[in-house]
């Protein structure tokens, strides 16, 4: 009997289904790399999330994988090329999970504008802010989103009924525009958006994108949200800009470094300055962690691989 490793969370019909297909399902959501590559005889399919790099090693060690199915978006952990010179087939779903991404860069945006999660802090300590606390408003603004996918579309999707322009920017894709959703160049989106959101894989390309030169070059003090990867954004050149003036504010879904019990002193002390600031917002790496997505991921794998 072929086997699959579920190496991460999944839900229950992920396992139902494959089980049913007459796979020998190993539901290891804790496994380590070592344990992972010690199991790998009689591996059909693997499927992972961000939690174990499937390297080259691990793929040379599994001389019977087929595919590799990646739960939710984001396949820089998986040595993807390398995996296809050898015949196995790697896939995604960010399908499964764009919506709940697109309403977490929404809420966070809103909050923000809103000053709905400064002002909880400022009733803790006992104070009843109104003239301080004028928000302002999304409709009518120029969003700029950066990387047009499942996830950067689904969010301009939501967008409509704020009667915004969209900027949309992707260095891959074209033919896009519609209505108020307007293909940019990311010259145009640095220029004129009055709110940056981030939407692309984490590459060689993309790493750091959000830098020094590139905060910048803003004209327009956006607000900045970041709901794809950490390392799309240097944290350090983030806080300059703060600390300059060079944007409103940002609302960060992810960090260069997620593993907080990891941290030396001097990330320790970003991390802690960027919590106390009222115009930052931090959640950790929930943005596609919906009840729904949990289970539209494992629906989306099933159908990429012909089992359901």
């Amino acid at each position: 009997m072929s086997k699959v490793i579920i190496t991460a969370r999944a839900h229950q019909a992920l396992m139902d289904k494959l089980t049913q297909k007459g796979y020998e399902v190993i539901n290891a959501p804790s496994i380590s790399y070592q344990e992972l590559s010690d199991s790998l005889e009689g591996t059909e399919g693997l499927v992972v999330t961000t939690r174990i790099k499937i390297d080259r090693q691990l793929i040379d060690k599994a001389t019977e994988l087929k595919w590799i199915g990646r739960l939710g978006s984001g396949m820089e952990l998986i040595d993807a090329e390398y995996a296809e010179t050898k015949g196995i087939k790697c896939i995604s779903s960010p399908e499964g999970n764009r919506n709940a991404v697109a309403e977490h860069t929404l809420a966070i945006l809103l909050s923000l504008l809103n000053k709905i999660h400064s002002v909880q802090k400022e009733l803790i300590a006992g104070k009843w802010l109104r003239e301080e606390n004028r928000r302002t408003e999304l409709s009518g603004k120029t969003v700029g989103i950066i990387g047009f996918g499942n996830a950067g579309s689904a969010f301009a999707k939501l967008l409509y009924p704020f009667d915004v322009t969209v900027l949309a920017y992707d260095k891959y894709k074209f033919g896009f525009s519609k209505d108020y959703i307007k293909e940019a160049s990311l010259e145009h989106v640095c220029r004129y958006a009055d709110v940056i959101s981030f939407h692309i894989p984490l590459t060689s390309e993309t790493h750091h994108l959000g830098n020094d030169v590139f905060f910048r070059s803003l004209k327009q003090k956006p607000w900045i949200v970041n709901t794809s990867r950490g390392s799309i954004i240097s944290t350090i050149d983030l806080k300059t800009a703060l600390t300059d003036g060079l944007i409103s504010g940002a609302g960060l879904d992810v960090l260069e470094n997620e593993k907080l019990y990891s941290y030396n002193d001097q990330e320790k002390e970003m991390f802690h300055w960027l919590l106390d600031q009222p115009n930052v917002i931090i959640t950790p790496h929930i943005a596609g962690y919906s009840q729904e997505a949990f289970l539209k991921m494992s629906e989306v794998l099933l159908q990429k691989l012909g089992l359901l």
